[in-house]
């Protein structure tokens, strides 16, 4: 169904992939994975036709459509619900209004041959028709819609107002409608609650297509996908392995530990074959020179025999030597450098970090929230959860100033510093670098600056890339980077692992339980939120209830 021959993509002259290639099966789904940066999202683009490679070929056999979910959503600011629909219908849409135009005309002619192209049109629209779905697309995208608790969602709301999980969950059900015989799936278990992750498993088991996803989520890739592909990001190529990420991480455990046990050993002979062969050059001129001047022809003959004999095994053990520094020489194996977060400690500053009082929310006459009163003290670090469009993200936007309550009031605490993650990445001047970003919040010099992105996997260059032109996980570390040096004491973080790779979760998570300050963070992870919170804001019918 899909193969990829030997694709090759750089940017401003540095390698993102390189000659990559493997081939995808109906009924396979494989994922994607590899640190930030690694150009997963740029091989997805690739195969979707959204971006040219700069050698290679993506070929598409038996083909019967692709979707392809983005981390980006495509929707226009002031696009509504039923917008956005009707957009994923837009071949079945045109195609019924083509036959609807030619029914029309033909119940007002009776001209043969004017029939006759009207009858040639309308079967022709109706093939396209039934391509597109046909009769049964509009029950397909209300059970579609129902299933991922969109079906309440008024079609005339802007997408602006949805939360980040109906965004991905309204993307999703625009592409299921489309019926595409490939699915591209990059992220999409960001900003999704568990039960809409849970359907979104079940869905993919039934599914019969062929899926390739990228994912940070390592349960959810265990339980989905039966393949991996791995993106070095040292190499820049694919590595193709028969198994879920469990399975592949295990692997590669496996096979770094007999790299260094191999290193290491020929190491090893490397010294002792050098030592060994120093020696036999000094026995060797030992024996030529100290017996130089003896008038003993036989001891002439007999030492210079032995070092000719001598010099002779010193050279055969450094051929054996030279081979092993050239052709037979073991690299060192890699260790992939991780993300390193310092925050700095909190301050106590005032114990109450935060009130809410009697606030409530409103949307034109929807209340989201209502009769909110809730205290925060320094210290504590709260979770907050609930499904996707209880109101997370717009909590985490009344604290931050970002929207004004429709009743009650928010008071931070003094000598609060807050920072702001959220989920959309928005607060990031997209024409600023990660220098220059940092730059504008902290009095730090380049060298200083540079110190500090490296700490945050930004090394050489890479400090002057565009933000527009950064990875989404790359990114998310820029925003950690900017709290850190902005030394913020109140951390509202919205869905703080989205597009955060493995292992710069783990770290991440680390970090939040050394932070001395004050964090409210949103999120479906159970583990993240296991790890990290000291109690938990559940909200559910307008309210909050506290654990």
């Amino acid at each position: 169904m899909l193969q990829v021959v030997n694709v090759t993509k750089n940017f401003g002259g540095q390698p993102v992939l390189r000659d990559v290639s493997f081939m995808l099966n109906a009924g396979e789904r494989a994922g994607l994975v590899g640190s930030n940066g690694s150009g997963k999202s740029t091989l997805l683009r690739i195969i979707a036709g959204q971006e040219p490679a700069d050698s290679g070929q993506v070929q598409l056999t038996g083909f019967g459509g692709m979707g392809y979910l983005a981390q980006a959503l495509p929707f226009a600011p002031e696009e509504t619900v039923q917008q956005v629909l009707d957009r994923a219908m837009g071949e079945h849409t045109r195609a019924w209004a083509a036959m609807q135009q030619a029914a029309e005309q033909m119940s007002q002619t009776t001209e043969p041959a004017t029939l006759a192209q009207l009858t040639t049109a309308y079967a022709k629209a109706e093939t396209r028709f039934e391509a597109a779905g046909g009769y049964g697309l509009p029950a397909a995208l209300a059970a579609a819609l129902s299933a991922l608790e969109l079906d309440s969602v008024p079609p005339e709301l802007a997408v602006a107002h949805l939360s980040g999980g109906q965004k991905t969950r309204l993307a999703l059900a625009g592409l299921l409608v489309q019926q595409p015989r490939l699915l591209l799936l990059d992220e999409p278990t960001n900003h999704l609650d568990l039960a809409a992750l849970d359907w979104l498993t079940g869905w993919l088991a039934a599914y019969d297509g062929a899926v390739l996803v990228v994912s940070h989520d390592r349960a959810w890739l265990d339980e989905v996908t039966t393949r991996t592909l791995a993106l070095d990001p040292v190499s820049h190529t694919l590595q193709d392995f028969a198994g879920n990420y469990s399975a592949f991480v295990e692997h590669q455990a496996q096979t770094l530990d007999q790299q260094w046990q191999a290193y290491q050993a020929q190491q090893q002979e490397i010294t002792h074959l050098r030592h060994t062969a120093q020696q036999l050059r000094g026995l060797a001129h030992f024996r030529r020179g100290g017996k130089a001047d003896t008038n003993d022809k036989f001891a002439k003959g007999f030492f210079g025999n032995r070092s000719a004999g001598t010099m002779g095994r010193a050279k055969q053990i450094e051929r054996r030597l030279e081979h092993l520094q050239t052709e037979g020489r073991l690299d060192k194996p890699g260790r992939q450098w991780g993300l390193r977060l310092e925050f700095a400690a909190g301050d106590d500053g005032a114990r109450q970090v935060l009130q809410l009082t009697d606030v409530g929310l409103a949307f034109g006459r929807r209340w989201l929230l209502r009769q909110i009163n809730l205290t925060v003290t320094h210290g504590e670090r709260i979770a907050l959860v609930g499904p996707n469009g209880s109101g997370k993200t717009s909590l985490l936007r009344l604290i931050a100033g970002q929207l004004s309550p429709t009743s009650g009031t928010v008071r931070l605490g003094a000598g609060v510093r807050l920072g702001y993650m959220t989920q959309e990445q928005d607060t990031l001047d997209p024409q600023a670098t990660p220098l220059t970003t940092l730059q504008a919040v902290a009095a730090l010099n380049e060298t200083d600056t540079r110190r500090l992105l490296h700490q945050f996997l930004f090394a050489g260059d890479e400090v002057f890339v565009p933000v527009g032109q950064l990875s989404f996980g790359e990114r998310a570390r820029l925003m950690l980077a900017r709290l850190v040096v902005e030394g913020c004491n109140l951390l509202l973080l919205d869905e703080p692992l989205n597009h955060m790779d493995l292992t710069s979760r783990e770290r991440f998570e680390v970090a939040l339980t050394q932070f001395g300050g004050t964090i409210l963070t949103a999120g479906h992870d159970r583990m993240f939120m296991e790890r990290v919170a000291t109690g938990m804001w559940t909200i559910a019918a307008g309210g909050i209830r506290v654990t």
